[in-house]
């Protein structure tokens, strides 16, 4: 169904207010819960904590009281949003088994968006970050079955593959090279606009659940694993903020903030499959829907435009939750290579510098080990070789991928090379024979 979110006026502010039942709900059982499910819950409580953000920074530019007071008056509204959604995450769920749904989003998220995206550069950028997401889902799993027995299938339910992307250590660059080319504001499609925030804020909610929880275990491997990727998130921050155009006012972005916030609740509550989470969703949309007013009435009051010319006439879909694997696949057998290069280009390892800057900061950060690649060395000490879990034919191009994201540079000196790799993976392969012809 497609309407004119302009035209809908939703719940009354005044009348958002929930009592504390309502904001603390029951939350999900675990073993029983639609994988996406969960990924809707982390993905609201990410788009929630950016909204909640953008407006307390709003407020401390307004200048109007009135104007202040609805402001403050949607961040408390929120506030509530974002308790309701985060907190559906049940107590027995682990800091790891939450982390591999974390990294369902980004991967699956990242792979609708960059299939829905009408930018090409944007897209590409998208598909870029893809493999780096892809690749963390592979190294958390193999702590995940080392640490606490958990098959990441019980996660991510056979709907995203876990096997080597581009691999970790390669993902930390010189910060400048994350700065890509920004849309202009006075072309780009809404898609665009709300495509680049909903991933914007998964990602900075993958970043904060990092920085919050990633102490939380003994394991100095695993410690060290989750500042590493921690490290990255933050970069890809900086590279998906870089896309916005600077130039938008800060009405202008309120508008956007909560025209995102409309149409995300909208596909959430469409694709639900839980009927009481899908109510929540439900009831968040309209909610939505009033905050939507009060910023169109802002701008209209402070911009003196039509937001139509920012937001167009019609809800887009930014968040359609369901298996990615054909695509991802298809950018993983292409793109392993792909790096980060000056003035918001791509390159790849072939062809880069000598001096390439984000070789020195690698050699730094990597210059004892990298935690990631022990994700994997520790993983063959348990189970004889890497967790990977997707089909036999991508199985059989792991060795294939990993040459193809290697550098030829600053490989840290814990890397497991295709080479050892490939060894192990025969030696696996011949204990399972074994064991089969025992039995």
């Amino acid at each position: 169904m497609t309407f004119n979110p302009l035209k809908e006026k939703g719940i009354p502010l005044e009348k958002q207010i929930r009592n504390w039942n309502q904001i603390a709900v029951k939350p999900y059982n675990k073993t029983t819960v639609d994988c996406y499910t969960r990924t809707r819950q982390i993905l609201m409580n990410g788009i929630e904590v950016e909204a909640w953000g953008f407006k307390h920074q709003l407020n401390r530019f307004a200048f109007d009281n009135n104007d202040k007071e609805l402001i403050a008056q949607i961040s408390r509204i929120e506030d509530s949003q974002q308790a309701t959604a985060n907190w559906m995450t049940p107590k027995d769920q682990s800091v790891l088994e939450t982390t591999l749904a974390y990294e369902q989003v980004a991967v699956d998220l990242t792979a609708w968006l960059a299939q829905n995206e009408p930018d090409d550069y944007i897209k590409e950028t998208f598909d870029f970050g893809l493999l780096e997401d892809f690749d963390h889902l592979y190294r958390y799993s193999q702590f995940a079955y080392m640490t606490e027995g958990i098959c990441p299938d019980s996660i991510v339910d056979n709907q995203t593959d876990v096997i080597i992307g581009r691999p970790t250590q390669f993902h930390h660059n010189d910060n400048g090279l994350r700065i890509r080319k920004h849309y202009d504001k006075k072309k780009t499609h809404p898609q665009t606009k709300v495509n680049i925030l909903t991933l914007l804020s998964a990602e900075q909610q993958t970043h904060n659940f990092y920085a919050e929880h990633g102490f939380m275990y003994g394991s100095q491997s695993l410690r060290e694993t989750y500042a590493e990727i921690k490290d990255v998130e933050e970069e890809h921050v900086t590279m998906y903020e870089s896309l916005i155009d600077p130039s938008e006012t800060m009405w202008e972005k309120f508008l956007i903030h909560e025209f995102c916030e409309v149409c995300n609740y909208y596909t959430c509550a469409e694709d639900e499959v839980d009927l009481r989470i899908k109510k929540i969703w439900e009831l968040f949309y309209e909610l939505e829907l009033g905050h939507l007013k009060i910023a169109i009435d802002l701008f209209k009051k402070y911009e003196k435009r039509d937001p139509e010319e920012i937001i167009g006439s019609t809800v887009v879909i930014p968040s359609r939750f369901k298996s990615q694997k054909k695509y991802v696949q298809k950018v993983l057998e292409k793109e392993t290579s792909k790096r980060l290069d000056t003035n918001g280009r791509y390159n790849v390892t072939d062809q880069l510098e000598q001096d390439w800057p984000s070789y020195k900061v690698q050699d730094k950060q990597n210059e004892i080990n990298s935690p990631s690649e022990n994700a994997v060395r520790l993983a063959v000490i348990q189970n004889d070789r890497d967790i990977v879990h997707c089909d036999e034919a991508l199985k059989n191009k792991e060795i294939e991928l990993l040459k193809s994201g290697l550098q030829k540079k600053s490989n840290a000196n814990n890397t497991v090379f295709p080479d050892e790799l490939d060894e192990l993976i025969k030696k696996s392969n011949e204990e399972k024979l074994k064991k089969e012809k025992l039995i």
